[in-house]
């Protein structure tokens, strides 16, 4: 059994991604397994949420950050340090409580990166669990470690007056830094100021109890032009490519839109004005309906238009049977192969997804390939094999990797064209 405090910026229930359900995913199964899990994160609360009937004393809610409601924010000075000194309490009171053996990092986007420098400063190992760009971006978002970024002899007299970190310093020997995906390890190397002496590609991975992989023997849904978008409602993640798709689609076309984010309002704008607003559909549901969603599409659309660094929603419908037409971009790239286990375009081409949409419809015999291919993918990733090898990394930083650090974990299954 390995003590492990966790720490990140949300938790579900509460919750936009993947990246926030695959840290639930994995703690959930390290504890089934008798490790003990302690969570430390933001007290953001989702509207029409209550917290997991089962946090008492294992989920505290206590940091704060520097975001409200998808704006990021910027106090005056004085405001900032009073932050981080309630943040440094508090996160230093549970430490010595829980006494972690190895903390577990997962996202720290606009989140006091001073918090790393306490545990680092306390000795204890960390495994860092990247599945976006965080090591490159985090430390612009956080207001407070921002104003000295360029001024390390204002930053060490802060410190010696304040006695509140400046900054994280270099995390890089804290512990083994275990990536989403390839390209997620480029981005960082390159555009982060740390360093990643020890490092890994983790594959992420879906709940199979949530998305258990469909029956092939089973006859597929007739094509009825239904059309699915899962995931967070934000104009980078091509929502709004899908909805253009529309009018290069046959009139009986709809579009189902199943997330939250702010991206709603441009979504309603852009379908009035091509006048097909009548044909698209926004909702958020419960994750436990999320399956019966993607079963019931005829096909799932990743649309994202920036630098995915994996991308679990077109995993989950594979998983579910929905053909994937998507872009590939970022660390999807390493998984979704054209014409194998899935239909690509070229991110922000409302003419080609439709175009892909309509080879699809047109073709089963590509559609039954498609499925087949993505099928295979789903099955390997899964929760259960990313609990294992997360489970390895945290017990061996915990022992100081006294039998050496865990084996590296390819994608066995990625299809080749």
């Amino acid at each position: 059994m390995t003590r492990i405090l966790v720490l990140t910026n949300l938790y579900p229930p509460h919750a936009f991604g993947g990246y926030e359900w695959s840290c639930f995913d994995v703690m959930t199964r390290l504890e089934a397994r008798g490790h003990d899990i302690t969570v430390v994160t933001t007290s953001t609360h989702l509207p029409d949420l209550a917290d997991g009937h089962d946090e008492a004393g294992r989920v505290h809610r206590i940091l704060e950050w520097y975001w409200d409601d998808h704006v990021l924010v910027s106090p005056r000075p004085w405001s900032r340090l009073a932050l981080e000194r309630r943040n440094q309490r508090r996160l230093r009171n549970l430490l010595a409580r829980a006494r972690p053996e190895v903390v577990s990092v997962w996202n720290m986007g606009a989140m006091s990166q001073g918090l790393l420098r306490t545990v680092a400063d306390q000795g204890l190992p960390m495994v860092f669990a990247v599945c976006d760009e965080w090591p490159v971006y985090g430390r612009h978002l956080d207001a407070w470690s921002r104003m000295f970024a360029a001024r390390p002899r204002l930053a060490r007299l802060t410190e010696l007056l304040a006695r509140v970190p400046c900054g994280p310093g270099d995390l890089g020997p804290c512990g083994p830094w275990c990536f989403v995906s390839e390209h997620t390890r480029r981005a960082c190397r390159v555009g982060s100021p740390f360093t990643f002496p020890l490092s890994t590609v983790v594959h992420s991975g879906i709940e199979p109890t949530h998305f258990p992989l469909f029956d092939e023997s089973a006859e597929p849904n007739p094509f009825e032009w239904r059309l699915l978008y899962v995931g967070r409602l934000d104009v980078r993640k091509g929502v709004l490519t899908a909805v253009d798709a529309l009018a290069h689609l046959p009139p009986q076309t709809t579009l189902r839109c199943v997330g939250r984010g702010d991206a709603e309002c441009s979504i309603w704008q852009r379908a009035g004005d091509l006048g097909v607003a009548d044909r698209v559909t926004i909702e958020a549901v419960d994750r436990s309906a999320v399956a019966a969603a993607y079963r019931a599409a005829d096909v799932f659309l990743f649309t994202s238009e920036w630098d995915e660094p994996f991308g679990l929603t077109p995993i989950e419908a594979m998983a579910c049977g929905a053909p994937v037409v998507g872009t590939g971009t970022g660390g999807s790239d390493g998984f979704l192969v054209d014409g194998l286990d899935c239909l690509r375009y070229l991110p922000g081409d409302a003419r080609g997804l439709a175009h892909a949409v309509c080879r699809l419809a047109d073709d089963p015999t590509l559609r039954s390939r498609v499925r087949s291919g993505g099928r295979r993918v789903a099955a390997e990733l899964t929760t259960d094999r990313l609990a294992d090898v997360f489970e390895a990394w945290h017990v061996g930083a915990a022992s100081g990797f006294a039998d050496g650090p865990p084996a590296d974990r390819p994608l066995l299954s990625r299809p080749v064209a």
